[in-house]
């Protein structure tokens, strides 16, 4: 009798076991872990892994505690591919990530095939969205939005100036600098010089010398920060004083590092600072006191968590075709970029857009900061 007792509580014991596995969600962070974009894949990984101990200190998602796993993709689509099929046969059912734009693309194929739903917190090439997926969500803007608040910007503002356009010829990068520039020339602005050049280089003198040659006022720049930063100072090196301007992909301290005193003037659009909005002050403090600033993708990779939870609460299931099914129905969600709802494509339904110029702040360090209006000529 005891040893039916025995077997009977050893059973009972491995069932609770095997509940308490089962009782476990499967989420995945996935971006550039390491190399020149490393510092955007510790904000993401960052805003992750405080989304998901806030979310797990409240009892989880349905009673189901989150685990996370990490995919590191450098920045290469190829990489971001085997990540991706990594994930699939690990069983992870949702993916904050990726970071490019050029990652998250071929990555999101995978997804869609393996049953994963993901939302990027960064990826804005316009093709994430418009190919009719049922598992592709970004809670960041578009680059068809931000070209058009850039073009707009520049033709206010350098009306009968010179414009330069450069780009990376990343997914990300040249489809920036494209919607910019078609923004521009719709205004009656035609370029004076188009130019690609390639990630990773060091020396840009030869195209420092075509901006010369232009005459350009103003340079805008479709890529990240790593290759921009060292752009402008290189031109400054090289006499070059026209404005730089770029989008959400110098958004990092690490663009003032590289480039050095000569960013100080630089433009950029980029979402409202999420660092000052009240709904994240609880994570901010969070962040700071662990001496991490929640600058850039930080608090956007956090708000993907809590939209995943949301939306697998009001769907009551964790099955990512039904949370899928909730983002999409136009429910709104608190986050700690405020609230947010998406249309059917799987974008936020806000524009997301605002101007900042690069500038010291009163510690002296060289920043970004948000211009009264979106109109920087008042700073």
């Amino acid at each position: 009798m005891k040893r039916i007792t025995t077997l009977a509580l050893a059973t009972g014991f491995a069932v609770a076991l095997s509940g308490a596995a089962q009782a476990q969600l499967k989420l995945a962070v996935a971006g550039p872990i390491t190399g020149p974009s490393a510092a955007t894949g510790a904000q993401m990984k960052n805003g992750v892994d405080q989304a998901v101990a806030d979310i797990n200190a409240a009892g989880g998602i349905l009673g189901q505690k989150i685990v996370v796993s990490y995919g590191d993709d450098v920045s290469d689509p190829k990489q971001g591919v085997s990540v991706a099929n990594k994930f699939a046969a690990d069983g992870v059912k949702f993916v904050v990530g990726h970071y490019n734009s050029g990652v998250s693309i071929p990555a999101s194929d995978v997804y869609q095939e393996n049953g994963i739903l993901q939302i990027t917190p960064a990826s804005t090439n316009p093709t994430f969205t418009e190919r009719k997926m049922w598992n592709t969500f970004r809670v960041c803007g578009r680059d068809d939005q931000q070209g058009a608040v850039a073009g707009a910007y520049i033709a206010k503002h350098f009306k009968g100036k010179k414009v330069a356009v450069v780009h990376d010829k990343t997914t990300y990068g040249k489809g920036l600098a494209d919607e910019t520039m078609k923004a521009i020339n719709k205004a009656g602005i035609k370029e004076v010089l188009y130019e690609g050049v390639n990630t990773g280089e060091k020396d840009y003198s030869a195209l420092v010398s075509k901006i010369k040659q232009s005459g350009a006022d103003l340079i805008y720049w479709g890529g990240l920060y790593t290759e921009g930063g060292l752009i402008v100072r290189q031109m400054r090196d090289q006499g070059v004083k026209a404005v730089l301007m770029g989008g959400d992909g110098i958004t990092d301290s690490e663009f003032g590092s590289i480039g050095g005193p000569g960013v100080e003037g630089t433009l950029m659009t980029y979402g409202p600072d999420p660092r000052n909005n009240p709904a994240a002050k609880e994570a901010v403090a969070k962040f700071r006191a662990k001496n991490f600033d929640p600058q850039a993708y930080t608090l956007y990779s956090y708000a993907a968590v809590q939209i995943i939870k949301q939306a697998a609460e009001a769907a009551k299931s964790v099955d990512p075709k039904k949370v899928a099914e909730k983002i999409n129905s136009g429910q709104k969600f608190d986050t700690v970029l405020g609230e947010l709802s998406f249309d059917k494509k799987g974008d936020i339904t806000k524009l997301d857009y605002v101007m900042y110029v690069w500038k010291k702040d009163s510690t002296g360090k060289i920043t970004y900061v948000e211009c009264p209006n979106s109109d920087c000529t008042k700073m």
